[in-house]
């Protein structure tokens, strides 16, 4: 094996014994889970994937297809996430609440099968981004050894592609919960009509990257911007307004700025220099 960062990431892989993956069906998580495959053995790993109110159906079906592809054995954990009433109140900390509640279930499903650890995906670039599910994972002993072998997402996209993996060049993915804006409670109608809103917007304009950010009744297109001139043609912006207004939005904008991971916590570092 040449790549360097590859060897040091099957270093710390080996050195866990036995793993549990927090498996999302993503690049990052798709990618660790081949290499414990690999260096532990699939007797020794077991993929997690948690199915709740936040799970887009698609990403939940992606999981399993690779996991099956790998050999791994998967075990699909049914939450109700919303029944944390931190997490539903949809604070800053929201994913501090989420990722807790989440790997506290994992790690039970780890315990009982007699696993070392529990890991997840996250990368080396992640630490640039707002993500208070890492103090979670921190708290609660959950591994990063993506993170902890310096693998940037670029790098990880390259090994996977080199090792055949079909989620080397997935979009990024988030959950539903992502899309509503901090304080909008988060509600099982609101996530399933956020979830129909970019399905229907996939399926009309066939861009790979978009998100529905739900300022309800407003929904905030965002899509990269070298694609918001075809969305913004006469038929693609009527067949979208047409089909976003059947799901109970009374308006549709699509944002000139363009697609940006994380575009909602653009709020909070407004709110921190106020």
């Amino acid at each position: 094996m040449a790549d360097p960062e590859e060897r040091t990431l099957c270093r710390i892989v080996a050195g866990l014994g036995s793993a549990a993956v927090a498996h999302s069906g993503g690049t990052d998580s798709s990618y660790l889970l081949a290499v414990c495959v690999e260096v532990l053995g699939a007797d020794r790993v077991l993929a997690l994937t948690v199915d709740s109110p936040l799970t887009p159906r698609p990403e939940l079906a992606n999981a399993r297809a690779l996991a099956g592809q790998l050999g791994a054995e998967h075990l699909v954990v049914v939450l109700d996430d919303l029944a944390n009433e931190a997490l539903a109140a949809n604070a800053p900390d929201r994913c501090y609440h989420c990722k807790r509640g989440r790997f506290t279930a994992l790690l039970q499903v780890a315990r009982a099968r007699g696993l070392a650890c529990l890991v997840h995906g996250e990368n080396a670039d992640d630490a640039a981004d707002f993500r208070p599910g890492s103090l979670a994972a921190a708290e609660l002993g959950v591994l990063a050894p993506l993170r902890e072998a310096g693998m940037t997402k670029a790098t990880i996209r390259r090994l996977s592609r080199q090792r055949g993996l079909p989620t080397w060049d997935l979009p990024a993915k988030a959950c539903l919960a992502s899309r509503l804006p901090y304080g909008m409670p988060l509600t099982v109608e609101a996530l399933a009509r956020v979830e129909a809103a970019e399905l229907a917007l996939h399926q009309l304009w066939g861009v790979s990257q978009l998100r529905v950010r739900d300022h309800y009744p407003v929904a905030r297109i965002e899509v990269p911007s070298d694609q918001i001139a075809h969305c913004a043609q006469p038929e693609a912006r009527a067949a979208a307004a047409d089909k976003l207004c059947a799901l109970g939005y009374r308006y549709v904008a699509l944002d000139l700025v363009g697609y940006r991971m994380g575009s909602l916590n653009d709020e909070l570092a407004t709110n921190s220099r106020d």
